[in-house]
């Protein structure tokens, strides 16, 4: 920013807001995701914890809700849903009962043909070209890491 903008930027402006930039894309996109989801009866959430399980299974809950960014109280009624679709089962460990191990069924597993698509179905959106898509897929890791970093203190 140059001075004169510095001295007339207003930091309460809605449009100053990283938050709502970011907040208005990832819903907007997220609904974007909608019509290529819906016919496999799948959310965006159950989406990216399929996405998840596919590149590691058989996962403890913690770690799965930790790789995701979501809480519990999120997390569980979620899985139950996807266990009641059969894509996943939850499993106890025998080492220790608290722990709660995430696999995927066969079902899980031969979605996956059917989403491996999807992401092109996005690209092909024309939200960003390929150069500022993963410029800003950069930048949001780096916020990610941060906001990682600052949960753990």
């Amino acid at each position: 920013m140059e001075d004169t903008e510095i001295q007339d930027f207003n930091p309460l402006a809605l449009d100053n807001q990283l938050c709502f930039a970011l907040y208005v894309c990832s819903k907007e996109i997220i609904r974007k995701y909608t019509p290529l989801l819906e016919p496999l009866g799948l959310t965006y959430t159950s989406y990216i914890t399929l996405l998840c399980l596919w590149e590691k299974d058989n996962v403890p809950v913690k770690e799965l809700g930790e790789r995701l960014f979501l809480d519990s109280g999120t997390l569980t009624p979620l899985l139950k849903r996807m266990e009641g679709q059969g894509l996943i089962t939850r499993t106890r460990s025998s080492k220790d009962e608290r722990t709660v191990f995430i696999q995927l069924t066969d079902n899980g597993k031969s979605l996956k043909e059917k989403c491996v698509g999807i992401p092109q179905q996005m690209m092909c959106s024309n939200l960003l070209d390929l150069k500022d898509a993963a410029n800003l897929l950069k930048v949001l890791h780096k916020v990610m890491e941060t906001v990682a970093e600052e949960k753990e203190q």
